[in-house]
């Protein structure tokens, strides 16, 4: 087939490229090479195929880049903890809807599209009260956190426990979740109507090569890899015991191979991640064992301000599918550090984020204790 990926120098967009080059596909990658994610310009993973180096809001640019294509992909993404609130929706809601406009417009004869989606739709996700009640979480306030109090509580004030969150389930807390809950249905409701079968995939936190080094929304396996490979303990946000929902990139590649080409797909939102919670100082540890370092993690007692406490997505609908993560955290940090040795001219990058993010205020330290008095 003809297929287009859109966002295809990116994290999952280029992994994704590979497979279905391997799988014999012709592949044309749409990316705009938007920093920070590529600061560095065209990275030089990417394979020797057709290239368009444009915006997926560029309706001219899209559309002859539309031309002739079977499968469409969109993982171009604007994620991050900017505070430039309409770029996240000009990015990810309007670029997703031009796509439909494009092929409906021109009545272009796309067999599929699948578009990245976020397990941030689900926010703080499905928690359980002391009753067994189910309920939906707000975001935890800055009053709570600054207390240093961190779990979740119920409307009747008792702790609360954190449940497997299906596809059903949306509470999106900040702009990047609502923009994504706005593309899922984009995605599905106008694929519907228009006769384009679509697909969401709804990823949890993917590890593995090529993650970005710059972007502050990358996360922990970055962070704390770099941190050993640097031998300076990684910082632990709140107290580490946030539980947390890990999938290997290549099992997501999987999974969008899997759902391009089974029709049970077609119209449906998928949670992809990895089958099973860990904590941040559990993957911490993981870390620590794969580079075989001394050096322990520290807990200064800061948070991050709009982090979920817990969130474990629920992959049974992709599984009936046949589809199932088969690497653990440990494949993923393995894989990225080896990646890591690969580098060269790396040492500008390890508080990159961190002061990113400490000069938009994101990273907030505690001031009072759990007895309330000021810290």
């Amino acid at each position: 087939m003809n297929i287009l990926v859109i966002g295809g120098a990116g994290f999952i967009g280029s992994h994704t490229v590979d497979a279905l080059c391997a799988l014999g596909h012709t592949v044309t990658i749409y990316d705009n090479l938007s920093k920070p994610v590529h600061l560095k310009g065209k990275p030089p993973y990417l394979p020797e195929i057709e290239f368009i180096e444009a915006d997926v809001r560029d309706k001219e640019a899209l559309k002859r880049a539309l031309h002739r294509k079977d499968v469409v992909f969109n993982f171009a993404a604007y994620q991050d903890y900017l505070p430039d609130f309409s770029t996240f929706y000009h990015v990810n809601d309007v670029g997703t809807a031009l796509i439909y406009e494009i092929i409906v417009e021109n009545k272009l004869p796309v067999r599929k599209v699948v578009v990245a989606t976020s397990q941030a739709v689900a926010g703080e996700g499905l928690y359980v009260d002391s009753q067994g009640k189910a309920f939906a979480p707000d975001i935890r306030s800055e009053k709570q956190l600054q207390a240093g109090l961190w779990d979740i509580t119920g409307p009747d004030s008792l702790p609360a426990k954190s449940q497997e969150t299906p596809e059903t389930f949306s509470n999106p807390q900040n702009q990047y979740g609502i923009s994504k809950l706005c593309q899922e249905k984009i995605t599905i409701h106008t694929g519907a109507r228009y006769g384009v079968p679509s697909v969401a995939m709804r990823y949890s936190i993917v590890q593995g090569p090529r993650q970005s080094f710059y972007n502050a929304y990358s996360g922990a396996c970055r962070i704390f890899c770099l941190s050993y490979f640097f031998d300076r303990p990684p910082v632990i946000y709140e107290d580490g015991l946030q539980l947390r929902d890990y999938v290997n990139i290549e099992d997501v590649v999987a999974a969008n191979v899997r759902v391009m080409n089974d029709e049970r797909a077609d119209g449906c939102v998928f949670n992809v991640g990895g089958g099973k919670g860990y904590t941040v100082l559990e993957l911490a540890e993981i870390v620590r064992d794969v580079f075989e370092k001394d050096v322990q993690p520290v807990l200064p007692g800061l948070y991050r301000f709009g982090d979920t406490r817990h969130i474990i997505s629920d992959i049974s609908s992709l599984k009936r599918l046949g589809w199932a993560p088969l690497r653990t955290p440990y494949d993923s940090i393995r894989a990225y550090r080896n990646y890591l040795l690969e580098q060269s001219d790396i040492e500008d990058i390890m508080d990159y984020a961190e002061k990113k993010m400490r000069s938009l205020n994101v990273v907030r330290p505690v001031t009072k204790d759990r007895a309330g008095k000021w810290a």
